[in-house]
């Protein structure tokens, strides 16, 4: 994420919401972990470390399946639950925009609620927003009247989100949905006096139409609040705990393709900051826990604060005395297999070129957004200063989401 002077307010303000909403909150069931934020004055860029989600979002689960069953919706919305009524309740937010994308699980089964950007905090229980601002078509009756609204706006997304993961489709269409509500004044009557959307009660469980109708119901005073809908008996319905969200989750998503995202990932942000300014290199020791190893030169470094040193002294050399430019590392090849039942084994191998950044080519890692050799027309051959050649194991931590480099193998070749 990158802040100037020329960003418009509004999304400076998201970006600063996004940021106090994470560092505040506690790590909380249902809600995604912050770990960590830093700034680059050069460039003005704001980077966020967030939990690492492996499964994706619920969007991502419904391009994958047509929708979600009963079992396993009661259990992630639970969470979710927990989650919504600690903003609500403990955070006074409003988070403005529950939509399936925005809700995340991991392969270990436990969903999130993610994107804090346009939250808005509201002093008690009983205040109330009035600006507008999120994804359209999830939004409640009273926002697209554009009134003021408080917490049981997010009930109302919830419910749409919730109808779509069941049924595999969006209540409304691009005829009548809520885009066109707004757009048109005569068809605010739709939103205001027709029925609210509900399941078809020869397909769907009573408890499941009970909770989407509780969740639309039109008037904001009459919703139930988040902890009130965990006492659902759609919720309670499945807490025998004969539902493996984990399972179903792992069903989904091919394993491969996973392991070589988080391979991608990792790789991205070593290099990045390996190669990125001094003041973001102590960030490095988030890598390594004090169990890590790290073999250069027939020498082996244990621990975190042993391999920082190490590198730092390796970083320097590569540093030279000619800053901005020094030899950059330029990944040429990834490869990455399964380690162990969760971990992965990463081998990189590239070139060392002068330069200012970290750079990708080849057979690499496949990054949106990072600069290719073939974009920048750079002959590596000619710019070639040496080679180089690393190994790591990554393997899960104690917290879900997060990994760390348990083994570490550098050589370099002049």
């Amino acid at each position: 994420m990158y802040i100037s002077p020329f960003v418009v307010k509004e999304k400076r303000q998201q970006l600063l919401n996004e940021i106090r909403t994470l560092c505040e909150a506690p790590c909380c069931e249902g809600l995604v972990e912050f770990h960590g934020a830093f700034y680059t004055p050069d460039s003005g860029q704001i980077s966020i470390a967030l939990e690492y989600i492996d499964g994706g979002s619920l969007a991502d689960v419904l391009r994958l399946r047509k929708h979600i069953p009963e079992p396993v919706l009661s259990c992630m919305i639970k969470k979710l639950l927990h989650g919504l009524s600690y903003l609500h309740g403990v955070r006074h937010l409003v988070h403005r925009d529950i939509k399936p994308a925005n809700l995340l699980i991991n392969l270990k089964g436990e969903p999130k609620i993610t994107d804090f950007g346009i939250s808005a905090g509201l002093e008690s229980s009983v205040a109330m927003c009035a600006t507008f601002v999120g994804t359209v078509t999830y939004m409640s009756p009273e926002r697209i009247r554009n009134e003021t609204y408080s917490y049981p706006a997010d009930i109302w997304s919830l419910g749409l989100a919730l109808f779509e993961c069941g049924t595999g489709e969006f209540p409304y269409t691009a005829n009548n949905g809520p885009v066109n509500l707004m757009l048109q004044a005569s068809s605010f009557l739709f939103i205001l006096y027709d029925p609210s959307p509900s399941p078809s009660k020869s397909l769907f469980s009573p408890e499941f139409c009970s909770f989407i109708d509780a969740c639309l119901v039109k008037d904001a005073n009459v919703r139930p609040t988040a902890e009130q809908l965990l006492s659902h008996p759609f919720i309670r319905k499945y807490e025998d705990g004969r539902v493996d969200l984990a399972a179903f989750v792992q069903s989904i998503f091919d394993r491969t393709q996973r392991m070589k995202d988080l391979a991608d990932m990792i790789t991205i942000h070593y290099y990045l900051i390996f190669d990125g300014p001094d003041e973001l290199w102590h960030h490095s020791k988030a890598l390594y826990n004090e169990d890590s190893t790290l073999s250069f030169s027939e020498k082996l470094s244990v621990g975190s604060s042993e391999i920082f040193t190490t590198l730092s002294n390796i970083r320097r050399t590569l540093a030279g005395d000619w800053p901005p430019e020094r030899l950059v590392h330029v990944v040429e090849k990834l490869q990455c297999r399964a380690h162990g039942s969760d971990g992965v084994a990463i081998r990189v191998s590239g070139s060392f070129i002068m330069g200012n950044q970290f750079l990708i080519c080849g057979d690499g890692v496949q990054a949106e957004g990072m600069p290719h050799f073939q974009d920048l027309s750079i002959d590596i051959t000619s710019k070639r200063i040496g080679k180089f050649q690393e190994q790591f194991i990554m393997e899960p931590g104690s917290v879900i989401g997060r990994y760390f480099i348990s083994k570490q193998e550098l050589y370099i070749i002049q």
